[in-house]
């Protein structure tokens, strides 16, 4: 067998062992991880992983003459987080954090030992992105809700003034003309939020090719998320207000509207890409040649050196 099928086999084994490893702590979590808001764009980081990789398989599974050591020691250390979480049995959260932290970890060490260093720098991306299958502490993410809470609360004092709607602000309670309004954990917009994060840092990727634009575009998530919840409650209250109380006490738009301001959510995320966005970052996403060049043993064009030697020669006219 050609060495360079034969290692992309071995890759591809190593990457079922590791789908192996972690799918009972991510179907643990998924049946039983509670709040489920935290937990449900787990499913879809893999399938976006495993994508990037085979749409950039020409460029990055190509013959590189020795592999690099520093890949089996990262191999080990996956399988040691993994001995780790069968020795100590720990509590849900931890239990997931450990095998999948372990399985990405074995994942790309064997990358890294099949195919080297330089083309696990082109690769990357998609192995990074696995990290947003680790859930953060439930600790962490309360905090994280209370942010966007607390965010969404002045926002929405904000739009108030705006609007001239005469109110009375009591922590997260506002006293408004016809009925109260608190701005509650149900808020947050968790789910919204964790969504546009996952989609700026792809979007990112794509289209932007300095570091700081990438990682302004995924900073911009916070206050697009909260301005995206303060409208969709002063929204709630417009319309309970001076069209129907039942709209907010359990309509549709309440209870399941919250794709409608979602969608409102991306319409700011594109036009924060836009602004970030130079011509040159657009192309060089869509044919995707900025991230991981081609490399040398694959590139046929002649150099400037080639020319020059080839003038000197005679081998030119």
């Amino acid at each position: 067998m050609d060495p360079k099928k034969r290692k992309l086999l071995l890759f591809v084994s190593c990457a079922l062992v590791s789908v192996f490893f972690s799918a009972g702590a991510l179907s643990d979590i998924l049946r039983h991880g509670r709040p489920a808001d935290y937990y449900i764009h787990i499913p879809l980081i893999p399938i976006i992983s495993a994508y990037v990789l085979f749409q950039r398989r020409k460029l990055l599974f190509w013959e590189e003459r020795g592999a690099h050591p520093v890949g089996v020691l990262v191999l080990c250390a996956g399988l040691a987080l993994l001995a780790v979480d069968k020795a100590r049995h720990p509590a849900l959260i931890e239990h997931v954090e450990l095998t999948v932290s372990g399985a990405i970890l074995f994942l790309a060490g064997s990358f890294v030992a099949l195919f080297g260093r330089r083309s696990f720098v082109r690769a990357r991306f998609p192995f990074l992105f696995l990290v947003f299958m680790i859930p953060l502490p439930a600790a962490w993410m309360e905090r994280i809700v209370a942010v966007l809470v607390t965010g969404a609360t002045w926002a929405t004092q904000l739009l108030f003034w705006v609007f001239n709607v005469p109110f009375v602000r009591e922590g997260a309670v506002f006293r408004l003309p016809g009925f109260d309004l608190q701005v509650a954990r149900e808020c947050s917009g968790i789910r919204s939020s964790l969504a546009l994060l996952i989609t700026s840092v792809l979007a990112g990727q794509i289209f932007l090719r300095a570091r700081w634009k990438k990682m302004t575009l995924a900073v911009a998530v916070l206050p697009i998320t909260v301005l995206k919840n303060a409208v969709r409650i002063v929204t709630l209250y417009l319309l309970s207000y001076f069209i129907d109380i039942r709209i907010i006490e359990g309509g549709f738009l309440h209870r399941s509207g919250g794709f409608v301001f979602f969608g409102l959510g991306l319409v700011m995320l594109a036009f924060a890409l836009w602004a970030l966005k130079s011509p040159r970052d657009a192309w060089a996403g869509l044919f995707g040649v900025r991230e991981y060049g081609v490399p040398k043993a694959l590139d046929k064009r002649p150099s400037v050196s080639d020319n020059v030697a080839g003038k000197e020669s005679g081998g030119f006219k």
